[in-house]
């Protein structure tokens, strides 16, 4: 396939800047699969199509402040620091700005408000431009993170992060550190609504996938199976494995929020000889998966969803779970009825 085959025009001004104010009030497009029609909803009303039985999957990672704004030690050139993956301890591939200013051996220095500094040294090159470095610090990195970094808005938020960014860019139950974007379809669920979907019978279950900023990345191949993924970690705990495979075998949809959410359990599937089903394997591992229109779903049934980029991985994916053409008849509906694109935009949910 193509990489113009999953293009659309978007106007400018549809790309949300700034989320909603209240999380569940927000814009949603309910795509009808049965009769292929298109409702306009708000995100509250989800609760309306969610069945007792059903199991609504979520990705509690949580995105860390990883921008960073330093000083090159010995020059006092200014830099730019976006730390996307932590290889092993305090060891992280980084994107830096300009790159042409840090090689191997140079130090940069962060610091806050109070003259507290954290270090990093650039040990090596990494993939695509980026640097592989050595975090130096006192105390926990988290916390002096915490301290000096911003959240990492995606590129197309044309604003710097604020203060507001730190509680609006993560979903409300979040809990394992690791993201350095949002599982953005998350953000519209507040603590009320995930609730009331337990009282109404709805099984609530969480893996976790450390997005990593390639799932963004531009697919550069003009025909996408020659794309290749960049490597992203997951876990799955027993009790999760537990809960779908529960709703696998009694008949149940698993409905996952986000494309991270999806990714993780078609990670994790396994085929089960003895139920003729797959299952969800509990577990750690990373992953690399790539879907798009061809691809057989093993777990999800139904998907809720924030509107994407053109020619992006997560526009695939999102076209291999309906198809192609209803997909971008979709967009094309939303760009006619003015929703709000992107990380802080509207949801759609594929029924």
């Amino acid at each position: 396939m193509h990489i113009n085959d999953f293009d659309y025009k978007l106007p400018e001004e549809l790309i949300a800047q700034k989320p909603q104010k209240d999380r569940d009030k927000c814009r949603l497009m309910v795509l009808r699969r049965s009769d292929n029609s298109i409702e306009h909803r708000h995100f509250f009303d989800i609760l309306e199509y969610l069945k007792e039985g059903d199991c609504l999957l979520l990705n509690d990672s949580k995105v860390i402040p990883a921008r960073l704004y330093g000083i090159k030690e010995g020059t006092g050139a200014r830099v730019e620091f976006l730390l996307i993956k932590r290889i092993e301890g305090d060891t992280w591939e980084t994107m830096v700005r300009p790159g042409k200013r840090l090689k191997p051996g140079d130090s940069v220095v962060f610091s806050d408000e109070d003259g507290k500094k954290l270090r990093a040294k650039i040990l090596d090159y990494g993939e695509d431009g980026t640097r592989i470095v050595k975090m130096e610090y006192d105390g926990i990195l988290m916390e002096r993170l915490e301290e000096i970094g911003s959240m990492p808005l995606p590129p197309y938020i044309s604003r710097p992060s604020n203060d507001e960014d730190k509680d609006d860019y993560q979903t409300v139950y979040c809990h394992e550190e690791g993201s350095v974007a949002a599982p953005t379809a998350g953000l519209h669920f507040t603590t009320e609504l995930l609730e009331k979907a337990r009282e109404n019978g709805v099984k609530i279950a969480f893996v976790t996938l450390h997005v990593g900023i390639g799932t963004f990345r531009p697919v550069k191949c003009e025909t996408i199976e020659n794309h290749h993924m960049h490597f992203e970690e997951y876990s799955v705990s027993e009790e999760t494995a537990e809960i779908v495979n529960e709703t696998v075998l009694s008949g149940g949809r698993v409905i996952s929020v986000g494309t991270t959410s999806t990714r993780t359990a078609e990670s994790a599937a396994c085929f089960d000889e003895k139920s003729g089903k797959y299952l969800l394997k509990a577990g750690s591992g990373s992953t690399d998966i790539f879907i798009y229109p061809g691809y057989e779903f093993k777990i999800i049934e139904s998907l809720i969803t924030n509107f994407h980029l053109p020619k992006s991985t997560l526009m695939m994916l999102v076209s291999a779970l309906y198809d192609r053409e209803h997909i971008l008849k979709a967009y094309d509906e939303a760009v006619r009825e003015e929703y709000r694109f992107f990380s802080y935009g509207d949801a759609m949910f594929i029924e």
